[in-house]
C-alpha cells in the first residue's frame, strides 16, 4: 500500500513543473511584449516609442529606422567603397533626399536585404545608387556573408522578426533604448547615414608609411580570387530580381568604385578576365531597368595610380570620394531627364 506522503511527492513535483513552466512562458511572452513594443532598432513595427531620431549605433542595426524614414527618396548602398559618397552633396546636386544605407563589411546578401527593405517603405523612389564591388562576384548561390549580419530585423517574416528579439545582445539594446528614451539629452546619430572613415584612418598612420604602402602597392595575383572566378555569378540573377520591382520611373546607377592601380589586375589575365566577366554581368542585369547607368570608377585615369588618395587598394579618400558623388549625380540628372 502506497502512503499519503508517497503519492503526494510525484504530485507535488507535477505542480511545480507547471508552476515553473507557466512562469518561464509569462515571463517570455512578457519579454517579447516588452521588447515589441519599445523596438530597440526604430524598425517601425511599433511606433509607440518612436522618437524621431536614431539613437547611436553601427550601420548593421541603424539601417533599420533610417531605411524606413520618409523623409529620404534616394538611397546609396554598399560596403565602405561607397560610404564616403555623401548623401547631401547628392542632395545638393540632383535634389533629391539621399540616405546612405551602406554598411562596411557586407556583400550582396546583405545589402539586397537593405535594398528590399527600404523598397518596402518607399516601393517609389526617386534614385537608387548601387555599390558593386569584387564581393558581387562570388560563385556561392547563397550570398553566404562573412561577417554577422542582423536578418530578422529587415525580415518580412513576423517570426523571424520575433525570434531574433529572444538574442541577449537584442534585450540589451532594449535596455539601452529605454534609457536613451527616458534620457534628458538624447544623443543623435546623423540621420542621413554619413560616415566619414576618413579621419579615423589618418589615426592609424602616416600615408606613406609602412602599413599603408603595403597595403597598397602589393600588386594582386594574375589567378582570380578564390570563388570569383565565374562564368556564373548568382548575385547578378538576385539583383535582377530585386530591380524588378522598381518603378520604371526610379533612376537607378550602378557604381563600379575606385580601386588603387596596384589593385587592378594585368590586362589579359585570368583574373582580368574573371573581373571583366564579372561586372559585365552586373551590367547586363542592370540594362533590364530601362533608367539606369553604370559610372566606373575603375577606369583609368591619373587619380588611381595617386597613392594619396588611398589608403589601401579599395579605400580612397575624399580627393576622389568627391567627384565620384559628382558624377553619380550627372548620371541621375540624365536618366531623370529623360522622357
Amino acid at each position: 500500500m502506497v502512503s499519503a506522503s508517497h503519492s503526494a511527492g510525484p504530485r507535488n513535483w507535477a505542480a511545480f513543473a507547471r508552476l515553473f513552466l507557466g512562469t518561464a512562458i509569462g515571463l517570455l511572452a512578457g519579454y517579447l511584449a516588452l521588447a515589441f513594443l519599445i523596438d530597440p532598432y526604430d524598425s517601425g513595427r511599433s511606433t509607440l516609442f518612436s522618437a524621431g531620431a536614431v539613437r547611436p549605433q553601427g550601420p548593421r542595426t541603424a539601417a533599420a529606422s533610417r531605411g524606413r524614414d520618409p523623409a529620404f527618396a534616394g538611397a546609396v548602398f554598399g560596403n565602405s567603397h561607397i560610404q564616403l559618397v555623401e548623401p547631401a552633396r547628392l542632395k545638393s546636386a540632383t535634389g533629391i533626399p539621399f540616405v546612405q544605407l551602406s554598411v562596411p563589411a557586407t556583400g550582396p546578401g546583405e545589402q539586397l536585404a537593405l535594398l528590399a527593405w527600404f523598397l518596402r517603405h518607399h516601393p517609389a523612389p526617386q534614385a537608387i545608387v548601387l555599390s558593386i564591388d569584387d564581393y558581387w562576384c562570388s560563385d556561392d548561390p547563397a550570398l553566404a556573408n562573412d561577417k554577422p549580419f542582423p536578418f530578422w530585423l529587415y525580415s518580412h517574416e513576423p517570426p523571424a522578426y520575433l525570434r531574433g528579439l529572444l538574442r541577449f545582445s537584442v534585450a540589451q539594446e532594449v535596455v539601452g533604448r529605454v534609457g536613451w528614451l527616458l534620457g534628458p539629452r538624447r544623443k543623435r546619430a546623423a540621420a542621413d547615414g554619413w560616415w566619414d572613415y576618413e579621419p579615423d584612418y589618418l589615426k592609424l598612420g602616416a600615408l606613406d608609411g609602412e602599413r599603408f604602402r603595403a597595403a597598397r602597392e602589393t600588386p594582386v595575383p594574375d589567378a582570380p580570387a578564390s570563388g570569383k572566378a565565374g562564368p556564373d555569378f548568382p548575385a547578378a540573377e538576385r539583383l535582377g530580381t530585386a530591380l524588378a520591382g522598381l518603378p520604371p520611373e526610379t533612376a537607378v546607377v550602378m557604381v563600379f568604385p575606385p580601386v588603387y592601380a596596384a589593385g587592378l589586375p594585368r590586362p589579359g589575365t585570368p583574373r582580368d578576365r574573371a573581373e571583366t566577366a564579372c561586372r559585365q554581368a552586373m551590367a547586363a542585369t542592370l540594362q533590364r531597368h530601362a533608367r539606369s547607368a553604370v559610372v566606373d570608377g575603375r577606369r583609368e585615369r591619373p587619380a588611381l595610380h595617386d597613392p594619396a588618395l588611398f589608403f589601401d587598394q579599395t579605400h580612397y579618400r575624399h580627393g576622389l570620394a568627391h567627384p565620384l558623388s559628382d558624377e553619380i549625380a550627372d548620371a541621375i540628372i540624365g536618366l531623370r531627364s529623360r522622357p
